[in-house]
């Protein structure tokens, strides 16, 4: 099979989809496990990067919900700009402020660019500006039965994309020190990392857990994996939010130990923020 470039494609297959080892929130919907069979597809190698983000938006002259609303969520360590830019921070949640101009081209504030980090995920980008990158890619966001079992990397029942342990040695970009306050950038990273950054997992996808956050296509519901069908699911038929995955460069298991394949969470599809990307999915092309 030939896959879109930059894709790689998954063989169908049919695995326990859900929290194997008691690590998730219950309200999170992680249980139960269930056994669910997705068809063959392909998916992004990689989280979709600020270099391929900025030639879609130079061939369509799109503009992001970030960009016009106006303003967007940056992690207050990694803020860079006048404070007079800080419209207010996130109730419940202080180290998140809502920064007048951030967006994917300044993704720490209006004193920021990606002028040296082509090879970084794009960021501040919501469900709905993934879904029309993915639209002019020929491509399309991924279930998130798929991104699941894509991210697992041929592992069923593990908790990361190499096993049940972090390790000695970092193999994803998160958290480390005390959150929020100090990070001891032990891996090299504040924000985000390079796309290829660490090991693949055995599908070859580069960091399906940590780094960003990643869209996926479906609508979000805590009850779904009780009522979820086998075949290929999609999904709840209604709801507001939208289904995330992977975790991100701010996760922590002090507060939120969403860096495990089975995690999963949600955001309105309007929403974006410096810790949320996607990648795309799509065919498994034709055989060669």
């Amino acid at each position: 099979m030939t896959p879109a470039r930059g894709q790689v494609v998954i063989p169908g297959g049919t695995f326990a989809m859900g929290d194997h080892l008691g690590d998730g929130d219950p309200a999170d919907g992680e249980r139960p496990v269930h056994r669910v069979s997705v068809s063959t597809f392909a998916v992004d190698a990689t989280a979709v990067t600020n270099a391929s983000f900025a030639r879609y938006v130079k061939d369509t002259g799109f503009v992001t919900d970030a960009e016009r609303w106006g303003s967007s969520g940056v992690f207050h360590l990694a803020f860079t700009g006048d404070r007079a830019d800080v419209l207010t921070s996130v109730e419940g949640a202080p180290w998140w402020l809502s920064v007048r101009g951030a967006c994917w081209r300044r993704p720490e504030g209006p004193g920021s660019s990606i002028g040296d980090r082509a090879n970084h995920p794009v960021v501040h980008v919501s469900w709905n500006d993934a879904v029309a990158y993915c639209a002019w890619a020929g491509k399309r966001l991924p279930t998130e039965a798929e991104w699941e079992y894509a991210a697992r990397g041929g592992l069923e029942g593990a908790r990361f994309p190499w096993g049940d342990e972090l390790g000695r040695t970092w193999r994803l970009n998160i958290w480390q020190g005390r959150f929020p306050t100090h990070n001891t950038r032990e891996d090299g990273h504040l924000t985000t990392a390079p796309v290829k950054t660490y090991r693949p997992n055995g599908y070859g996808l580069w960091q399906t857990v940590g780094n960003v956050w990643e869209w996926c296509a479906d609508r979000f519901a805590a009850d779904w994996y009780a009522r979820s069908p086998e075949q290929d699911p999609a999904g709840p038929d209604d709801g507001d939010a939208r289904v995330m995955r992977g975790g991100s460069y701010l996760c922590h298991d002090s507060y939120c130990n969403r860096y495990r394949v089975a995690a999963r969470t949600s955001n309105t599809p309007e929403s974006s923020s410096g810790n949320l990307g996607f990648r795309c999915a799509g065919p498994a092309g034709d055989p060669v």
